[in-house]
């Protein structure tokens, strides 16, 4: 028998053929969670990253895009859509919101994901991005191809839970969402973020 080792999340599992049209997500955290897992960098498992503050809960199914990282390119590309200065990448993964009309209980699963937008999240001037995904094959939420075609108030949650979940109300907040982009942005900040990975890290072994 053959033991096969499982994947790291990050570096382990490819982002798919039809990038950035279709993307593979790895989910850490699922709306019913009253905790915000995250990657373990090193060892691939998630770990409690905090509690969520107050009733403070995402609205969608959370992740990452597998070798994508917030770096140079990411940054850059940043300062120049939102006119703001911006020191660097956040040093992360990709991180991507997938909407679902169909409940999904736990995390640490991976998902086929439609970008149709995004948001540019500043964190203490990093670069910290949000892409904003229709999970493949949702009956309800498929007939949304832009951001444009979400409803005005459904953005404002999900910008809502990121100026607010990492601080207690009387915390002044470090994050600043720039502007709310469409799709072909967002197509462009995934391939940046890939290109950061591969300088950073280059090709690696895939499942």
């Amino acid at each position: 028998m053959t033991i096969q080792n499982k994947a790291h999340p990050w570096h382990g599992i490819s982002p798919g053929d039809s990038t950035p049209d279709i993307v593979t997500a790895f989910i850490e955290i699922v709306p019913s969670d009253t905790v915000k897992y995250e990657i373990d960098k090193q060892s691939g498992y998630l770990k409690i990253d905090r509690p969520q503050k107050f009733s403070n809960m995402i609205p969608t199914l959370y992740g990452f895009i597998p070798q994508s990282y917030c770096a140079e390119k990411t940054a850059e590309y940043a300062e120049v859509m939102s006119g703001k200065a911006v020191s660097k990448g956040d040093g992360d993964p990709l991180d991507i919101c997938v909407l679902s009309e169909r409940s999904v209980t736990h995390g640490d699963i991976l998902v086929q994901a439609i970008p149709i937008g995004g948001f540019r999240l500043l964190d203490g001037g990093e670069a910290d991005d949000k892409i904003i995904a229709v999970m493949k094959g949702d009956e309800f939420y498929r007939q949304w191809n832009d951001v444009s075609d979400c409803p005005e108030s459904y953005i404002n949650r999900l910008k809502h839970y990121f100026l607010t979940y990492k601080h207690l109300p009387h915390e002044k907040s470090i994050c600043e969402i720039t502007h709310v982009y469409g799709r072909e942005e967002a197509h462009e900040v995934i391939r940046r973020s890939m290109a950061d990975y591969q300088y950073h890290f280059g090709c690696q072994d895939v499942e």
